[in-house]
């Protein structure tokens, strides 16, 4: 079959089934992170006018983008079709805590998607992360499960026990390492605040484009904790 009068077969041609709640949804919640056109875009990979597209409807989001471009908002994919959500569970069952491994570090889940807050319960291995001094945006708690945490905030070194917590803004410098070599087991918690979660300070210390969008810091020191 030839292909419609005015169309060329190089060029894609629109979805029968369009998304029509993702362009004033991409644009609004990239307002909403006050990112530009240009630093959304290069933090995502795209070009900005391909982003553009994106936020005018005239391209439809592949899923690689609407996974990259929810992490560059601090949102979900659901938010960024518009979906809306009647309700959340309360309730997070142990059984379904998938464990995700990073950096030599293990967490686990444990609290809904989509919350002002991001719960977690993690392993910190001895000597992983450890020389990693981390500044973003927002506040921290964390309490001692098991073994003993090292926490550096600014110039001053704790030593936290089993039973033992803190609570801090996130904009001071900060480390976290286990100072027994069979590691430590903590609950941790933190405010997003527009920050992507993959610039949580767990897991590997990743390097890339996005994080000249963002507020998040993140540079490596030598020696340990006194």
């Amino acid at each position: 079959m030839n292909p419609a009068k005015g169309t060329s077969p190089s060029e894609p041609v629109a979805a029968e089934d369009p998304l029509p709640a993702v362009a004033p949804q991409l644009r609004a919640l990239r307002r909403r992170a006050s990112l530009t056109l240009e630093s959304a875009a290069r933090a995502a990979g795209l070009s900005p006018a391909h982003l553009s597209r994106l936020e005018t409807g005239q391209r439809q989001p592949s899923l690689p983008m609407l996974l990259a471009l929810a992490r560059i908002y601090a949102t979900t994919v659901s938010d960024l079709l518009g979906e809306t959500v009647t309700e959340r569970d309360a309730v997070v069952r142990g059984a379904d805590m998938e464990p995700t491994r990073a950096g030599g570090w293990t967490y686990w889940q444990a609290g809904a998607a989509g919350r002002g807050m991001q719960a977690l319960r993690v392993h910190v291995p001895y000597g992983a992360q450890g020389d990693i001094v981390r500044v973003h945006p927002g506040e921290e708690w964390l309490y001692v499960l098991q073994g003993r945490l090292r926490l550096r905030l600014g110039d001053t070194a704790h030593v936290l026990a089993p039973g033992d917590s803190a609570h801090f803004d996130s904009l001071t410098p900060h480390r976290i390492a286990a100072a027994d070599r069979d590691g430590a087991e903590l609950l941790f918690v933190h405010t997003l605040l527009q920050s992507p979660t993959a610039a949580l300070c767990l897991g590997p210390n990743t390097t890339s484009s996005a994080a000249s969008t963002t507020s998040t810091t993140s540079t490596t020191t030598s020696g340990e904790d006194s």
